[in-house]
């Protein structure tokens, strides 16, 4: 089996020993998004709903790099510094997914990186090749 990282100047870059994404010969790993703006690498501003937007728009955009789309994506995790903020979270996430449906955990942590408020990771099936 293959590993090959992933990297795109369209969603942050790695802040520490790890990429954006490790791709395997079937599965695409996607380390956590932070609402990070890709260009100035600072947290957006503002609350739950725009930050989880902008880690959506992170993690989208590392899919797309490994050539997968939301529909591959099988598992995610969501962090929440509160679960105050799950439905709030849990609407921009049914909005974003639509029909499609991943596995998910969501977890309430005391810190997340630099403060922020939601972080999403996740697990995608590469798409077969024709």
């Amino acid at each position: 089996m293959s590993l090959a990282p992933v990297h795109t100047a369209d969603a942050p870059a790695a802040v520490g020993p790890y990429s954006q994404a490790i791709k395997t010969d079937s599965l695409v790993f996607l380390s956590g998004c932070i609402p990070l703006v890709p260009a100035t690498m600072k947290v957006i501003e503002g609350g739950i709903e725009e930050q989880t937007e902008q880690a959506f728009r992170n993690f989208q955009a590392v899919l797309k790099e490994s050539g997968c789309q939301l529909t591959d994506v099988a598992k995610t995790t969501v962090f929440l510094q509160s679960l105050g903020d799950f439905a709030a979270v849990n609407a921009i996430y049914s909005r974003v997914f639509g029909d499609h449906k991943p596995a998910r955990s969501c977890v309430e942590v005391a810190k997340l990186p630099l403060g922020v408020l939601f972080e999403i990771e996740g697990i995608a099936v590469l798409p077969k090749k024709a």
